[in-house]
């Protein structure tokens, strides 16, 4: 081990544990760099918080895309590929960690790593519900405490080295991106290809939540943001009802309706969920709905009650043959 060395950064210590080869790469904006790393209190045990080993996969992030710990960005710079260091820094440095720990777990466990259609962003849901969901990180959150980082870095591509995933855009390339992953999704709609056509409603989703949660609530750039997630978000409810996920289209509406309770759209399908679903006094409330704010849809309505009547009836039939010769 080389003894501790001073990056030239307050409330930073480095101490480089096993060297790597080469010149430093170029850590310019865009530049993918892919890393293992190990998180650890300071204390006597050096309790570990986080390991991508643990987990088996290594983290990735994109210089210059604004990655909410900018600390890492700085300390990987000063790292050649295959070197293993250790970092200590300061509370000034740490105090976002718990926030972005949450979403590095989420996606270790297979989850988004936001609630994409929650409508606030992870400060605001912390406060709104007192949790990060983990006690160790509301433990971090509630008093920052100094860490250690473990980096090893493994890889680094510049730009044109590799094809740029959505979450490696910055704000205006997602904004770019979206019509076309729109466009795509529509036109596996089509297809009938609905759980692909999820995955790129989605995504296109994602990015509109990502470039929105740095605008201010309720204002003109954040609500024109708010209506292209709605079409979205609709778009990707009619694919889940496609594929019978009737319970996530009630929650999706859902959302939608209790913020912006004139969404004819969202009612309509919310009702078609509720059907599927025997709710049948919410689906005839939803489908109510949908006529006092349009009632052009009273064929498409029509149609959907005749087709709950239907249902009703047939169940109604199958409880008297059942219970026929029980009395």
């Amino acid at each position: 081990m080389q003894d501790a060395l001073l990056l030239g950064l307050e409330g930073v210590k480095k101490k480089i544990l096993h060297g790597g080869t080469g010149e430093i790469p170029k850590f310019i904006t865009g530049a993918k760099v892919t890393f293992d790393f190990r998180t650890t209190l300071c204390d006597d045990e050096r309790t570990v918080i986080d390991d991508s080993k643990a987990v088996g996969t290594p983290m990735e992030i994109v210089i210059g895309n604004m990655f909410k710990l900018d600390i890492w960005e700085m300390l990987l710079a000063s790292m050649r590929i295959g070197e293993v260091a250790e970092f200590w820094c300061d509370t000034i440095h740490t105090g976002v960690y718990p926030l972005v720990s949450k979403s590095m777990r989420r996606i270790a466990d297979g989850k988004d790593p936001v609630d994409w259609h929650v409508r606030t962003c992870g400060m605001a849901n912390m406060f709104a519900y007192h949790s990060l969901g983990y006690d160790d990180l509301d433990e971090l959150m509630k008093e920052p405490k100094p860490l250690f980082f473990i980096l090893e870095l493994l890889k680094v591509l510049q730009p044109s080295e590799y094809n740029r995933e959505s979450w490696a855009l910055n704000d205006e390339e997602r904004l770019k991106v979206v019509p076309v992953l729109h466009g795509q999704g529509n036109k596996l709609f089509k297809q009938g290809r609905y759980q692909d056509a999820t995955l790129k409603y989605k995504e296109a989703i994602i990015c509109i939540k990502n470039v929105q949660t740095k605008e201010k609530a309720w204002e003109a750039p954040w609500l024109k943001l708010e209506k292209m997630a709605h079409t979205l978000t609709l778009n990707y409810c009619q694919c889940l009802l496609r594929i019978e996920e009737y319970y996530e289209v009630i929650e999706h509406t859902s959302d939608i309706i209790n913020q912006h309770p004139g969404v004819m759209k969202a009612y309509y399908l919310r009702g078609k969920a509720h059907l599927e679903v025997w709710n049948e006094a919410e689906a005839r409330q939803d489908f109510s709905k949908v006529l006092d704010l349009d009632p052009g849809m009273k064929k498409a309505v029509k149609k959907e009650l005749a087709v709950l009547n239907m249902r009703i009836e047939e169940k109604n039939e199958e409880d008297r043959n059942k219970y026929k010769g029980m009395f």
